[in-house]
């Protein structure tokens, strides 16, 4: 094979960006009344003066048209005792906030209970990149739990992972 080949196989780009442990969040807000969210590993951090985080949405999702008319989402980054509910977020037309207990941040967006921590943000700006949205947020309102025995949840090679096992979490 030869490596100026230009044509990249999807699934063997894929299967080659899930060699990158990345951490699983729950990117939510609260439009017309109700609270939205998904699940969004591609998440991170992009400056600290002024504070900007950002992540990346395929540009069809269902929720992100209902968080840009809010102008404002939370990240939620989970733990690795929430397994479920970062299936359920992830799951398209289902009622992701069943049995999910939640409250308020100081922006009015949704914070899951048993995060390990969560960032309160407004949208900064949109950018297109091929089929997905590259968003920035400003952050406005932070909070770090304190529960030093908690771990994040990772997602490597197609499994959930965690800290203090190198074998699948959940």
């Amino acid at each position: 094979m030869s490596l100026s080949s230009t044509a990249i196989e999807p699934l063997r780009f894929r299967e080659a960006l899930g060699h990158y442990a990345s951490g699983i969040t729950v990117i939510a807000s609260h439009c017309d009344g109700e609270p939205i969210g998904f699940t969004c590993q591609s998440f991170y951090s992009v400056s600290t003066s002024p504070p900007l985080v950002s992540f990346s949405v395929m540009s069809s999702s269902y929720s992100y048209p209902k968080i840009r008319q809010a102008g404002r989402f939370s990240v939620n980054i989970l733990s690795d005792d929430q397994v479920k509910i970062s299936n359920q977020f992830a799951r398209q037309g289902a009622d992701k906030w069943s049995e999910v207990e939640w409250q308020e941040s100081p922006l009015g967006n949704p914070i899951i209970a048993g995060s390990l921590h969560w960032l309160d943000c407004e949208i900064h700006a949109e950018h297109a990149a091929g089929d997905h949205l590259i968003v920035i947020g400003e952050v406005k309102a932070l909070n770090l739990q304190k529960a030093a025995a908690r771990q994040p949840l990772l997602y490597f090679k197609g499994q959930y992972r965690n800290l203090t096992a190198m074998s699948p979490a959940g």
